[in-house]
């Protein structure tokens, strides 16, 4: 039985048929927040839960641990389209693994399965890329932001010229896959790069 959370209907809707075919499918359901991904999973009793890493609002590993929490024999396989997470901090949140939506169906499914059967999958960086792909200068910015901090401030501190930290700031965004100071804090505190 597998549990697929994600705020699209696209894409879990896409989830569902693509698994709801794999003989070794029992029944899929789907949530698009945490909440409901509680109540869904207390009346499913899903063995494998598929979770996006960032729900509308929500850390996609909060709401593992939390599916974890309520009970400790299911398994959680984060997914993700926009963002990546360390095999570290995705085991620190209960989870088994994490793929990338840009994986074949194939691939996906397969994933599904070993984490269905105990082992871990976790998608390797791309191109031998760090798991995070924020540069050692782009993580201290962000570090400045979540301290409020203010682009000037910022680079007073970092010896830099404002129109330089709103490139790194630029570049933070697009990496993260947010769109202002508040989204990237809350991104790179999911991602273990800020505490």
């Amino acid at each position: 039985r597998v549990l697929v959370v994600d705020d699209h209907d696209v894409v879990h809707w896409g989830f569902r048929l693509l698994l709801e075919r794999q003989s070794w499918v029992e029944s899929c359901a789907a949530s698009t927040s945490g909440d409901d991904a509680l109540r869904e999973a207390a009346r499913t009793r899903p063995h494998v839960a598929l979770v996006d890493l960032f729900l509308a609002g929500e850390s996609g590993a909060e709401v593992a641990e939390e599916l974890r929490r309520a009970d400790p024999k299911m398994k959680v396989l984060l997914i993700s389209g926009a963002g990546r997470i360390s095999p570290s901090v995705a085991r620190a949140a209960g989870a088994s693994g994490f793929v990338s939506k840009d994986w074949g169906a194939a691939d996906v499914v397969r994933a599904v399965r070993m984490v269905a059967l105990g082992q871990e999958v976790f998608a390797p960086a791309p191109d031998g890329a760090s798991e995070v792909a924020l540069s050692p200068r782009e993580r201290e910015v962000v570090t400045h932001i979540s301290h409020g901090s203010t682009n000037a401030e910022i680079a007073r501190t970092l010896y830099l010229s404002p129109h330089t930290v709103k490139e790194h700031t630029s570049a933070i965004y697009r990496k993260l896959g947010v769109r202002n100071r508040a989204e990237a804090v809350k991104a790179a505190q999911r991602l273990g790069l800020i505490t």
